[in-house]
């Protein structure tokens, strides 16, 4: 239970440095690629083996932390375009949402319990999701022409909790969990490189101190909140389903705490009562174990 809780804890800080980069006037795509190489350096500082290039090519789950690190850098960037598209909420939601995912595939494929405590926590953690998500009375509407964005938002941070809970069970020893957790961010920072690159050459650009730092403060934490993630996952007293639903609905209740907290955020009625309904659907499926 201390690795979900330090999930929560690693991933709700993750959502507040966010929050900072506006403040700041942070650019985002630098500070999240910095972020991706510190990600990176912190899991093959915390590998408490001798580390070999070779040897990493050869693990099982190599291939897989290439096509993982392509999605992060992917997933980042269709979440951008749903905000200037559709606006933050949809994004919100859209990320969110994306549980559902790696839920009905733990029940599905690994027959994990489905109690009536468990199936009406999860419903109502879906709906907390969205009344906690939307920012104002009128709810959230997407243009047709717009729908294709968030959909993707939608289906890629699901492929990526439901890949990392594969993964995890099937190809990552508990002593290379710091390694591969490494290499995820190793490829996106790669991908990142390549991006900058081809920004320089194409437009003007400019690095900032600013940037860097914020890549660094947003890099630890996040390397942090996959490596506790997976060791929560290999609890063999929680589903994944369980443990899936409770991160993602306690970091949604953290991070709206800490915006009432710290940065003065105003919230609706349905703000509200998603908070509450979170409350309950966390309960309802911890109590479910």
């Amino acid at each position: 239970m201390i690795y979900l809780l330090l999930s929560i804890l690693a991933s709700s800080w993750i959502l507040i440095t966010f929050k900072l980069f506006s403040k700041y006037n942070v650019d985002t795509l630098q500070a999240i690629i910095i972020n991706y190489i510190v990600a990176s350096l912190s899991g093959l500082i915390a590998y408490p083996k001798p580390i070999n290039i070779t040897t990493i090519v050869k693990f099982d789950w190599f291939y897989g932390t290439i096509a993982l690190g392509l999605i992060f850098i992917l997933i980042f960037n269709l979440m951008a375009i749903t905000t200037q598209k559709n606006g933050i909420s949809v994004a919100a939601v859209a990320t969110k949402m994306s549980v559902a995912i790696p839920v009905v595939f733990g029940i599905l494929i690994y027959k994990e319990s489905t109690g009536i405590l468990k199936v009406v926590g999860i419903i109502l953690a879906l709906v907390a999701v969205y009344m906690t998500s939307i920012k104002t009375n009128e709810g959230i509407s997407i243009k047709k022409e717009n729908l294709i964005y968030p959909f993707l938002v939608f289906i890629g941070s699901g492929i990526i909790d439901t890949s990392l809970k594969f993964m995890e069970k099937n190809y990552v020893s508990e002593i290379d969990t710091a390694i591969f957790s490494s290499s995820i961010f190793g490829f996106a920072a790669i991908i990142g490189v390549f991006v900058l690159i081809y920004k320089a050459i194409t437009s003007k650009l400019k690095v900032s101190i600013k940037n860097i730092i914020a890549g660094i403060c947003l890099g630890i934490p996040n390397y942090f909140s996959i490596y506790f993630l997976i060791q929560a996952l290999r609890n063999p007293n929680m589903d994944s389903s369980t443990i899936f639903i409770i991160n993602n609905v306690a970091i949604l209740l953290v991070s709206t705490v800490a915006g009432i907290l710290f940065f003065k955020e105003k919230l609706i009625p349905k703000n509200w009562i998603g908070i509450i309904l979170a409350v309950i659907s966390i309960l309802l499926v911890t109590f479910s174990i």
